[in-house]
């Protein structure tokens, strides 16, 4: 038995904090055609905090008007006679191969080495005065490979929507959807729901995919968003939330890395990394006189890529998905104030945890107080824009400077002192400081 939500986004608007919502038990069910059964609900998220409820309804199909054997059946799963022998997305396969690769680059480095220890000392020298002789001929022949890579990789060139920005995508857009059709399926999904989709449909990237939000129960302040519009929130994120604003604002960076295109370009620049480190890791075996100095010497290397380019790269492209998540939530009529007040709830939470903070270049994102000074210098043009898409007012009381009057007051609530960092259990700043500022301002 399944059941669908058909909740349009023109008629749905998030108009409470997404905290302890609950699905009210289905009423009846009625089946349609042969090929589905609706279940007629409504669901129901009520707010522990503030502000209206955020209301769905199960809605059931209309009853066709073409015969059943006629009528396209619903996405999902099909029945198949015989098993289907689709083709395997291309960042797929080299995900299964990337591990094979490396081993092989060092089972070739480590026979090139005991190959090269087993040969004679004259045969030694006749192959150095080979190489020596043919040395022109060997530089011709790199440098033949090294244009014919560059012609490569100028190929796959592309335009950054939104920002201009050029960036390298080696793998098409069909594979990566494929592959985030086969990934979606290994992930719990807890709800649905659509939002931003319908104010933001101008951009085509935004339009052309079906948005759906799942939470997943996991404590973790983490989301993520998959290329084919997936955005997987944990309860975790729910639960750091103050307000539907400031969830517009983390569900926007997500949609803004699918628009941008950063799970491809990602993968693009490894895929780049693990060639060059290929030769790299097979140069090393082949040098180093023991396995022991070659295991060193390949995890050096590893660590040395991550550090100069995976997560450089990875801080830039989350730090572009900021700027243009911002752009999408005041289109949505967001209060585009609420994103860097989240950034200094995030900054709070983690100070007073205790819990040790690695430095920004250790990290694939931001640090948080970086994350709130972008977005604070991006706010006015931010409003300008939201103000074009004949928005409603904002309230004349910034939250951010409500939020740096009552800082102290939190602290004082956690009974931790600023200076100190003491181990305790993470304090749920958002409840905390909604009671603030409901104080304040009413």
């Amino acid at each position: 038995m399944h059941s669908m939500l058909n909740c349009h986004a023109r008629n749905f608007r998030i108009l409470a904090s997404a905290r302890n919502f609950r699905l009210c038990p289905a009423q009846k069910t009625r089946p349609l055609s042969p090929h589905v059964s609706i279940q007629t609900a409504s669901a129901h998220t009520t707010s522990a905090a503030a502000g209206s409820p955020l209301c769905c309804r199960f809605c059931p199909r209309p009853t066709p008007t073409v015969p059943p054997h006629l009528f396209p059946p619903p996405p999902g799963r099909c029945f198949h006679a015989s098993p289907r022998r689709g083709a395997v997305p291309a960042p797929l396969l080299w995900l299964v191969l990337k591990p094979l690769q490396k081993v092989a680059a060092m089972l070739l480095g480590r026979s090139l080495r005991k190959w090269w220890k087993a040969l004679p000392e004259n045969r030694r020298e006749l192959m150095r005065d080979w190489v020596l002789r043919r040395r022109w001929h060997l530089t011709a022949g790199g440098a033949v490979a090294v244009v014919i890579v560059a012609l490569l990789l100028l190929t796959h060139l592309d335009e950054s929507p939104l920002t201009g920005r050029v960036r390298l995508l080696l793998f098409s857009k069909e594979a990566y959807l494929e592959l985030a059709a086969l990934t979606a399926e290994g992930v719990r999904q807890e709800g649905t729901m659509k939002v931003l989709a319908e104010r933001n449909k101008d951009i085509p990237k935004v339009s052309e995919r079906p948005w759906s939000v799942h939470v997943v129960k996991k404590s973790q302040i983490n989301a993520f968003v998959l290329p084919n519009g997936k955005v997987f929130v944990f309860t975790g994120m729910l639960d750091a939330v103050a307000d539907a604003d400031q969830l517009t604002i983390v569900l926007g960076h997500e949609m803004a890395h699918v628009i941008l295109d950063h799970s491809a370009e990602q993968a693009s620049l490894s895929h780049i990394v693990d060639l060059l480190s290929l030769l790299l890791l097979t140069a090393i075996w082949a040098l180093c006189p023991t396995d022991t100095m070659a295991l060193l010497g390949g995890w050096a290397k590893d660590k040395l890529a991550e550090l100069m380019f995976q997560r450089p790269y990875s801080r830039k492209l989350e730090v572009e998905a900021d700027q243009i998540g911002l752009q999408l939530a005041a289109k949505a009529c967001a209060d585009v104030r609420a994103g860097p007040v989240f950034w200094q709830q995030l900054e709070i939470t983690d100070r007073l945890s205790g819990e040790l903070t690695l430095p920004e270049w250790l990290s694939t994102h931001p640090s948080h107080r970086n994350r709130t000074a972008q977005l604070d210098r991006l706010i006015p043009q931010a409003l300008e824009l939201r103000e074009s898409c004949l928005c409603p007012a904002l309230p004349s009381t910034d939250p951010r400077v409500v939020f740096q009057k009552t800082v102290r007051v939190l602290l004082e609530k956690a009974k931790v002192p600023v200076q100190k960092k003491m181990h305790m259990p993470t304090l749920n700043i958002s409840v905390c400081l909604f009671q603030i500022l409901k104080e304040v301002l009413f």
